[in-house]
């Protein structure tokens, strides 16, 4: 089998011939080449030398990080300005709407080679509601043709995962006030929250339908979870009816849904494993994690697909070769009682990762026969 054909069956509930692999290498890889990326375009093209490093060092393809399938639209009495300073260092975003102005910026770090949020743009009820006025209004159309030529570049060597994007809560904790303030506002004004997360889900979810429709065979959802930001009673009264009802749509148009979960894991793979979620990507156990592998299968139940395994730090020179081999190795340990299982990388490759290690890595999971 290669590696897009084992990647589905795992996805379809059939045994592969090895456990599949693949991994989110772009951080790492734009990092490495010195490769800029700006938040402030779209990226119309496939990421041809990306796609060509996996093909190169036989790891699966499956995350088109600056790819986008579909264009947002907004009613033309809502105007979006993007500024750049001369830099480059600096990105604004100016969001006009007939209620008022929101702004947000990001800020280039060389160092975590990433865009930073240097402050939060919201701070109280009227903003809120302002942002809830935006993002309640905005339609979708699809470009499937972009979607195609991603497709036909990465080939054999995996698959292209559909991103939705955050859920309501999301844009508040990871765009908009950040975890503290966002806590705070469900206290202080949980009417208004409630009725601006409500408003922006519904919005959502016509995007759902959209993505439906999509010649993708997998859409990845996520806030970025962690189960100490986002534990299962918060995700219960904020979040949970929006993704069990986008999971029961996309399902019934016949597709499969991730969901990424890069931080905290106790309590929130079985969050999702409960309303139906098919796998749970980006899954990052101890040293990094609160979960040994085995915990992970426990909490997951036998259902859920567990994909990933190798936590940030066990990549970097700090940490030898011999513990880098034994975690993949106990990560693998999972298929032989579950085949539902993918090896990858807690989240993304980082930064500073040694090279040499994602062969070794393709290498040890090659040789595990299931």
């Amino acid at each position: 089998m290669n590696l897009r054909e084992r990647i589905l069956a795992v996805y379809r509930g059939e045994k592969p011939d090895r456990v599949p692999f693949m991994l989110d290498l772009s951080h790492w890889f734009y990092h490495r080449n010195r490769m800029p990326w700006d938040l402030s375009k779209s990226y119309d093209q496939p990421q041809k030398e990306l796609i060509d490093y996996h093909k190169k060092m036989g790891v699966g393809f499956y995350l088109a990080n600056l790819g986008s399938f579909f264009e947002t639209i907004y009613p033309a009495e809502i105007k979006i300005a993007t500024s750049k300073s001369g830099d480059g260092s600096e990105i604004r975003w100016r969001i006009s709407t007939p209620s008022g102005i929101l702004e947000r910026a990001r800020v280039w770090e060389e160092e975590n080679y990433s865009w930073a949020i240097p402050e939060w743009s919201i701070k109280n009820k009227e903003q809120l509601l302002i942002l809830a006025e935006v993002l309640s209004s905005r339609s979708y159309q699809s470009d499937w043709e972009k979607y195609h030529e991603w497709v036909n570049c990465v080939g054999q060597t995996g698959v292209v995962c559909i991103t939705t994007g955050y859920s309501a809560m999301g844009q508040l904790l990871n765009y908009w006030m950040g975890v503290e303030e966002t806590l705070y506002a469900t206290y202080d004004w949980p009417n208004t929250v409630r009725e601006v997360v409500d408003r922006i889900n519904q919005n959502n979810l016509l995007l759902i339908d959209l993505l439906a429709q999509s010649p993708a065979e997998i859409i990845l959802m996520g806030d970025n979870f962690s189960s100490d930001i986002q534990p299962p009673s918060f995700f219960e009264e904020w979040s949970k009816s929006y993704y069990a009802e986008a999971i029961r749509r996309l399902h019934a148009a016949g597709k499969y849904v991730a969901i990424h979960i890069d931080g905290r894991l106790k309590g929130s793979l079985k969050m999702f494993s409960e309303i139906g979620a098919d796998c749970a990507d980006a899954v990052t156990p101890k040293p990094t994690g609160d979960l040994y592998p085995a915990e992970c299968r426990s909490d997951a139940g036998e259902q859920m697909i567990l994909s990933g395994g190798i936590p940030p730090c066990l990549w970097l020179p700090g940490v030898s070769d011999d513990v880098f081999c034994q975690a993949v190795t106990a990560w693998l340990g999972l298929a032989d009682s579950n085949p539902r299982l993918i090896a990858a990388a807690g989240d993304q490759v980082p930064p500073h990762a040694i090279e040499h290690r994602i062969l070794m890595m393709k290498e040890i999971v090659e040789a595990y026969i299931l």
